[in-house]
């Protein structure tokens, strides 16, 4: 049996986590920050500047409008989550936060 590398196991099976993967169109934003109340995410600053609600986070990435982001959810509320990539630092948790 081959070895496999434990990275890339890892990041497959964060990958079945998501719900969906969006195509990012070429303009596409990125998430820079998280907006966050009470410890909790709220929202999403993006690379142009502008901050989005979890929702409208999740609509745009549906779109094609934020990259790097797959879709999930939790009972029936869906959020963002970073698709792995081997990389940590730009992974949403490690994202600067912003009061919201």
């Amino acid at each position: 049996m081959k070895d496999i590398d434990k990275n890339t196991l890892g990041e497959a099976l964060a990958r079945n986590t998501l719900d969906e993967i969006p195509q990012a169109k070429s303009n596409a934003r990125e998430i820079v920050g998280l907006v966050k109340s009470s410890g909790r995410i709220t929202g999403y600053q993006l690379s142009d500047g502008s901050t989005v609600s979890k929702e409208e986070g999740v609509a745009l990435a549906k779109n094609g409008e934020i990259k790097n982001v797959g879709i999930a959810h939790r009972n029936d509320t869906e959020y963002l989550k970073s698709i792995p990539d081997g990389t940590e630092s730009n992974n949403l948790g490690n994202l600067p936060s912003i009061s919201g």
